[in-house]
């Protein structure tokens, strides 16, 4: 490994049982590396079902019905970092964000969209998974960076938040349980009036058999650790304080 790959602080805590809070801790970071208070920061964690929604669906006439939907089958909703349209979290996807430092973050959003598109694409190939970047037509929170298997199903969404001093790429990737995001989205994206194709809901297990979130995680940090020296660490009080400030915004009840 070269000697001159730039620190990253990797952060593993997980709040599955409070998703607004898990939320308000990926702001709460993002706030405070753009202040020069933290440095660039990962965090590596494990979701509870949680239905991620944006502002650009809280535009929508059904907004509350998709709240609803969500509600009714298990997953809080979230108003979630990124835009884009609804997704879901639970127990089997692993979640990445990572915050880093930058003087002039919108002219850096493709650079960062490549290098994290490209990592993590990598890491599922070396799980055996024909994985590939780009948009399949019809996928639910569609993007051009989001990561299919073979062409025909959605596996990992990534999506980015930009604030002045810094940028925070956020990643979900679909370990196992497609089906249950599929009965999820499908009650939600029909209250958004959303058009999609529930077929494109895929995951790692569908592609290779059962893996344990374990495995995944490793090939992620494995790729990771070829752009970045990776220094463990933990939440500190000043973040979480400023978590529990920011979580009120992202519960959508």
């Amino acid at each position: 490994m070269p000697d001159n790959h730039p620190n990253l602080r990797l952060l593993r805590e997980s709040f599955p049982d409070r998703p607004a809070f898990g939320t308000a801790v990926s702001e709460a970071i993002l706030r405070r590396v753009a202040a020069g208070e933290l440095p660039g920061t990962m965090r590596l964690h494990r979701p509870g079902p949680e239905l991620a929604l944006s502002k650009q669906d809280a535009n929508s006439p059904g907004f509350q019905r998709a709240i609803a939907a969500g509600r009714d089958a298990g997953f809080a909703p979230v108003l979630r970092l990124a835009g884009g349209r609804a997704a879901a979290f639970h127990e089997g996807t692993l979640a990445l964000a990572r915050a880093t430092p930058e003087r002039y973050p919108p002219r850096t959003t493709q650079n960062r969209f490549v290098e994290v598109s490209d990592a993590i694409t990598a890491a599922l190939r070396t799980l055996g998974v024909d994985a590939r970047a780009g948009e399949v037509p019809g996928e639910y929170c569609p993007g051009a960076w989001s990561i299919n298997a073979r062409g025909t199903t959605k596996l990992v969404g990534i999506g980015q938040r930009l604030i002045s001093g810094a940028a925070h790429v956020g990643v979900v990737v679909v370990v196992s349980g497609s089906e249950r995001i599929r009965a999820l989205l499908e009650p939600v994206y029909a209250a958004l009036e959303l058009e999609w194709d529930p077929e494109t809901v895929g995951s790692v297990e569908d592609e290779i058999g059962a893996t344990s979130l374990e495995a995944v995680e490793e090939a992620l940090l494995a790729e990771v650790r070829d752009s970045w020296d990776l220094i463990p660490a933990t939440l500190d009080d000043a973040t979480l304080k400023l978590a529990e400030e920011l979580a009120g915004a992202h519960d959508l009840g």
